[in-house]
């Protein structure tokens, strides 16, 4: 739609939809042409033009490519609701397929893989065969992209196809934009998968390197992002690559720039020659600078990347420091990463100029820039032993300044200084004594105070200082407390004269009987024994020699700094972390609708392959994308070699998530739900457990039937909780007549259900042998109970007293009994149920108590009960209303466990 098609977003008329359906059925073409844009411009605001679909889908028969395009976007946008209507525009898509104008058979290639309906899938496997092997390029290349869409909505389906091998054949290409395409969707794919599927060889190697030069800049950063994952055979081989990714540094594109750069460290590991690899630290430094003279952001991107390269590499930007000086208009965030590569590059040739940009920028207005300025001077020194003494008289001059945060940072790099080189630079003292007063952050006034303790004997009124803050101690921060602490202990054993003994006790009191502080505290009382037992063990402990602290300007571990380097381009390089820290890759399975089974848990399962379960074989089974029907069998397969996956049984994703091994599970026997009767000797036992914190399955298989049975496989359907597999489940080959028990890790609000919340919970569980079998849990509500559920008196008092009324609710458990208070609370504690206060009322008693579950949501409990007499009223107050139904089911089957109790006290009485 083009700027004068403004006219279709605004409309005064009444009856908009059956007016636009009317215009969609037209005789005229530009009617319908208008109207159609009307229904994108709807679209485009937000409103619900759906109801249209049928008609929209009807305009698609036209030769008018701007028409065509449109219905296409309307399709991508409503196909989802309304799946079983989009099947009616695939003739119209097989036939645009085969449509002379090559345009119009890309475009209804691209449409069918956006548009994620299973049920489609299979209509684009033939038209994407054609394409794939189309004579247009543009087609073609539009045909690779569409194979990593619809690996994604079902990876079965691709591999069956044979489309991975299609793809792997557009790699020898005669169009560089098409290879680039394949390039791009193969390492898509091989993001999703965990078996190798894209495995660059040698005669791949050059075709890929002979596209680069001919390919737009971002197909060229594809082909770039791949090569790096290809290891050279030899210094030979290496060489070669670098040679002809070389030239690309020369591009305008950064992003194409940074992959060069990161292919060309990769190979410089294997290249021996010393002048090749000095060569290319030249060839490298001038790209790296041109980078600099671009916008903020994209410089804040490079100054990352190079912040990793110059810990590996700092002779390429060794003599381009100038380039990092920070201009006045320089946005903070690029000024402090300018900053870090500064202190990085800062050598003994360089350190004057570095000084004195530095001196300069401690002058300037923004704060934190400041106090980064004066600890990058402290860290000079620290780098460079020979600049020391240059940089403390810098630091010097600074605190002359006066200006109090500058003052305060110069005191903390200091005694970093201190550390460094000791008993070199103690002459200093005095002046940053004369700063004692104006010192009011805690790192700070620390800082002081061990330089004071660490040189009592050569400063004269030390105990004066020190007595100076300890008129403040209790209100001092705990970093302060224990300075001081240490610091008097020091003075008393370097000068045991009066003062410091009046010091020494006043302190020592005060951090053991004046605080509630467990470290100042246990500090205090070492301190003491060691002082009045033995005080030359007490010297040898307090003033031992302490270790020199280093330089840490590179302070990445050498392999996370590998792992960045062959990131680089990417977040993971402007984040400093691996990009499983940040990226939950999502593992391939085929994926049923998700809404199949949103409602009934009858209908709508559909089988896909789970990581398996015996060991390093994992195992599979046939029927992966068809909707299995309750109890009806699928056909047993083989076992076949699977990828690391996590099963689709209910047509949903879910991220594979890292969990702590449990150990092997034992206790009371779990509640039956699907009896062997009904498993055909199978038997399945189970119900959620939390322990330490995490949620797990805890489930039983007991084999009844005369086979081995194994590939079980387990998902859940969408509840209340969004609870799902955390993991895969852990169950070896199951023999006749045998049993196992695991426990499943969980995550929650993963797999939510729309709607009221309910505590049902519709479980799948299949194997290899048999066919997926349903059944029905409850989800007991008190396993979400946080151990953060705690609260103070003073808080739920607080608590309480701010929800209104309507928020408080309350019922009777006639069949609970409380046998005893302290039996109560410890094993409502056992659950996460907190203990907060109790009173008596007449003949009862009331205990108050706290619950959370997560997101935050507090439970404020009253339980009103006669002890030994059956009956407990619980009353509850909270901000979440609709939770209150689940929250009764999970006390009361809470209490019921006091029934239990008594009953058995009852009977061994008797």
């Amino acid at each position: 739609m083009s700027g004068h098609d403004s006219k279709y977003f605004s409309t005064t008329k009444k009856g908009e939809i059956p007016e636009l359906k009317e215009e969609l059925n037209s005789q005229y073409k530009d009617k319908r042409k208008d109207a159609v844009k009307k229904v994108i411009a709807a679209m485009t605001v937000g409103k619900d033009v759906s109801s249209l679909f049928t008609d929209v889908v009807n305009c698609m028969q036209t030769e008018n490519l701007e028409l065509k395009k449109l219905v296409y976007l309307y399709l991508i946008n409503y196909a989802k609701s309304q799946p079983d209507l989009a099947i009616l525009a695939v003739n119209t898509f097989v036939k645009d397929s085969q449509d002379p104008n090559p345009l119009i058979r890309a475009l209804a290639v691209r449409t069918m893989g956006c548009i994620r309906v299973d049920k489609i899938t299979e209509y684009l496997c033939d038209p994407l065969q054609r394409c794939l092997k189309d004579d247009d390029p543009y087609v073609r290349k539009t045909a690779a992209i569409c194979v990593a869409k619809l690996y994604d909505i079902n990876a079965e389906l691709v591999e069956d196809r044979g489309f991975l091998e299609a793809l792997k054949d557009l790699i020898s290409d005669n169009n560089p934009m098409v290879v680039a395409n394949a390039v791009a969707a193969l390492a898509e794919i091989q993001d999703s998968s965990t078996r190798p599927i894209f495995e660059i060889t040698s005669h791949t190697l050059s075709k890929l390197l002979t596209a680069l030069n001919e390919c737009t800049e971002w197909g060229q950063v594809f082909i770039l992002d791949s090569l790096s994952r290809y290891k050279a055979a030899d210094a030979r081989e290496a060489e070669n690559i670098v040679e002809r990714v070389t030239p690309r540094l020369q591009h305008a594109n950064c992003a194409v720039v940074l992959s060069a750069v990161k292919i060309i460290l990769l190979q410089m590991e294997l290249i021996t020659s010393t002048d090749v690899v000095r060569n290319l630290c030249k060839k490298m430094a001038p790209p790296l600078v041109t980078l600099l003279s671009a916008e903020p952001e994209i410089q804040y991107v490079a100054l990352r990347n190079i912040n990793l390269i110059v810990q590996k590499r700092p002779t390429i930007l060794a003599h381009e420091i100038k380039v990092f000086f920070c201009k006045y208009n320089d946005p903070i965030y690029v000024k402090m990463e300018k900053l870090e590569i500064m202190i990085k590059l800062a050598s003994d040739r360089n350190i004057d100029q570095v000084l004195l940009e530095f001196k300069e920028y401690a002058t300037e207005v923004d704060v934190d820039f400041v106090r980064k300025a004066v600890r990058a001077i402290g860290r000079c020194a620290i780098k460079l032993e020979r600049a020391a003494e240059r940089c403390i008289s810098v630091l010097l001059e600074l605190i002359k300044i006066k200006v109090n945060y500058v003052v305060q940072e110069a005191i903390i790099v200091i005694k970093d200084i201190f550390r460094r080189y000791p008993n070199t630079y103690e002459s200093i003292i005095a002046t940053l004594c004369e700063s004692l007063d104006t010192l009011d952050e805690p790192e700070a006034k620390a800082s002081m105070i061990w330089i004071i303790g660490e040189y009592a004997e050569r400063i004269d009124n030390a105990d004066e200082l020190l007595e100076s803050f300890l008129e403040t101690f209790p209100e001092e921060p705990a970093l302060v407390q224990l300075q001081l602490l240490t610091a008097t202990v020091k003075l008393f054993l370097k000068k045991p004269t009066e003062g410091p003994q009046q010091m020494i006790q006043a302190v020592l009191n005060n951090a053991t009987v004046e605080t509630d502080n467990p470290d100042l505290r246990d500090r205090a009382y070492i301190y003491w024994r060691l002082l009045s037992t033995d005080p030359e063990a007490a010297k040898d402990v307090v003033l031992a020699e302490k270790p020199v602290i280093s330089d840490d300007s590179n302070q990445l571990d050498s392999s996370l700094l590998d792992d960045l380097l062959a990131n680089i381009s990417t977040l993971s390089s402007v984040y400093h972390k691996p990009p499983e820290a940040f990226v939950s890759r999502v593992k391939t399975a085929p994926r049923a609708d998700d809404e199949e089974f949103a409602d009934t848990a009858e209908t709508g399962y559909s089988e896909s392959p789970s990581q398996g379960v015996d060991g390093a074989s994992p195992s599979s089974s046939a029927g992966t994308s068809s909707n299995v029907p309750v109890k009806q069998p699928a056909a047993p397969a083989a076992p076949a070699p699977m990828p690391d996956l996590l099963g689709d049984l209910m047509g949903m994703d879910n991220s594979i998530v890292p969990v702590d091994e449990p150990t092997a599970p034992s206790g009371p026997p779990l509640p039956v739900l699907l009896p062997s009767t009904t498993g055909q000797g199978l038997q399945i036992s189970a119900q959620l457990v939390r322990r330490d914190g995490q949620i797990f399955y805890d489930i039983s298989f007991d084999n009844g039937t005369q086979t081995v049975l194994d590939g079980f496989m387990i998902q859940f359907n969408k509840n209340t909780f969004g609870l799902a597999a955390g993991g895969a489940l852990q169950v070896s080959p199951l023999q006749p007549g045998t049993s196992a028990r695991t426990l499943l890790p969980m995550v929650a609000f993963q797999n939510l259900s729309p709607g009221a919340p309910s505590s049902l919970l519709q479980v799948a569980v299949k194997n290899n042998q048999q066919p997926v079998w349903y059944f029905n849990d409850k989800i007991p509500m008190h396993a979400f109970f946080g151990e953060d559920g705690k609260m103070e008196r003073t808080s739920f008092l607080e608590a309480w007293k701010s929800l209104p009324d309507d928020n408080e609710f309350s019922k009777e458990f006639p069949s609970s009994v409380v046998s005893s208070i302290d039996a109560t609370v410890e094993h409502l504690a056992a659950s996460n149920v907190f203990f907060i206060a109790k009173r008596k009322n007449s003949n009862k008693d009331v205990l108050y108590m706290s619950a959370k579950i997560p997101r935050g949501i507090p439970f404020l409990i009253e339980l009103t009960a006669a002890v030994g007499v059956p009956g407990v009223k619980c009353a509850v107050k909270t901000p979440n209303k609709e939770m209150v139904a689940l929250f009764f089911e999970a006390m009361e089957s809470l209490l019921k466990f006091e029934l239990l109790n008594l009953n058995k006290a009852l009977l061994t009485t008797n």
